[in-house]
């Protein structure tokens, strides 16, 4: 039917001579909608789908900022199977909305994450004993391990910043989140231990990876090989977390403030910024500003660079393209 309608309208528009102006008219443009709309429409139906370990919300309609909560508190939020696949999903749809500037990755109940959960461990490392070959099982549980740190990765690959507030335990897999986010705050009752030398494991998610680039080589072997747990004002020294609120409700509140005023920022300055980042810290300095030349002579001239000098001498707020 809607192939019929389409059709029918450029017939009557051709046969009077006005088919130009059908292309600019907003009859057209309601039957024939761009490419990214579509992606953006469904994208939102899916969000509304839900997640079976997350909960995603926009608190304000009018602020382009979306929270993802580890939804399982009565689990202390542990990882199971399920989230692996819920949070590269809920963060590739959020790339895609206009409507989600910054994002926040926050926990229901008193805890952010007490590490994986142990029957996910246990159904994991059970796949060794399916086949007789060591070598078969080894491939076998290499294939289970991979999807899972590519999940802890959608943090970083996702365009938007992401933005972690941290309340209570964050252990194990918990801190292997936290380090994938671009920043991270804390309340006071918060605690961090990498447990997974306790459980006779070699942590395998991204802490080894990523928390020496954060907080030093040294430290980092600290607390990977101790397995002990350190305070949120200890955490503060090392440089895992930004800052230290007094609360939980200090921190919601003080963590909705930063991530809106990333949200009010420039995207396409946002976006490169985190991309240029990322890039970077893997390569010599000298790699790195190559990069930043390359994409700010793609990305340097664009509409919000012009609109943001504009904004400074006219002493207004800017309004930035949605992206």
């Amino acid at each position: 039917m809607h192939h019929q309608i389409k059709a029918a309208c450029w017939r009557m528009w051709a046969m009077t001579g006005k088919l130009q102006e059908f292309r600019n008219s907003p009859v057209k443009r309601k039957i024939e909608m761009t490419s990214t709309e579509k992606e953006v429409i469904a994208a939102e139906k899916e969000l509304r789908r839900g997640f079976a370990s997350l909960e995603v919300v926009q608190k304000d309609p009018s602020i382009p900022v979306y929270h993802i909560y580890l939804n399982r508190p009565a689990q202390r939020n542990a990882l199971n199977l399920s989230f692996f696949s819920d949070l590269p999903r809920a963060l590739s749809l959020l790339s895609v909305l206009p409507s989600a500037r910054a994002v926040v990755l926050a926990a229901r109940g008193p805890h952010f994450c007490s590490g994986i959960d142990l029957s996910a461990l246990q159904s994991i490392s059970s796949l060794s004993s399916l086949n007789p070959d060591p070598a078969a099982s080894a491939v076998l549980l290499r294939r289970r391990i991979v999807p899972l740190q590519t999940a802890i990765s959608a943090i970083e690959r996702c365009r938007k910043p992401v933005v972690a507030a941290i309340q209570g335990a964050c252990v194990g897999g918990g801190v292997d989140l936290a380090v994938a986010c671009d920043v991270r705050f804390c309340s006071r009752d918060a605690f961090f231990a990498v447990k997974e030398v306790d459980l006779a494991l070699t942590a395998d998610l991204g802490s080894l990876q990523r928390l020496p680039r954060i907080v030093g080589y040294g430290n980092a072997t600290d607390l990977a090989l101790t397995g002990r747990r350190i305070s949120a004002e200890e955490a503060k020294g090392m440089g895992l977390v930004s800052r230290v609120f007094d609360s939980p409700t200090a921190l919601e509140e003080g963590v909705d403030l930063i991530a809106r005023g990333l949200a009010e920022k420039s995207a396409v300055a946002v976006i490169g910024t985190k991309a240029v980042l990322l890039r970077s810290r893997d390569q010599t300095v000298e790699d790195g500003l190559d990069y930043v030349a390359t994409w700010n002579s793609a990305m340097l001239m664009s509409r919000d660079l012009v609109e943001a000098v504009a904004a400074q001498m006219e002493k207004r707020k800017p309004n930035f393209s949605k992206m």
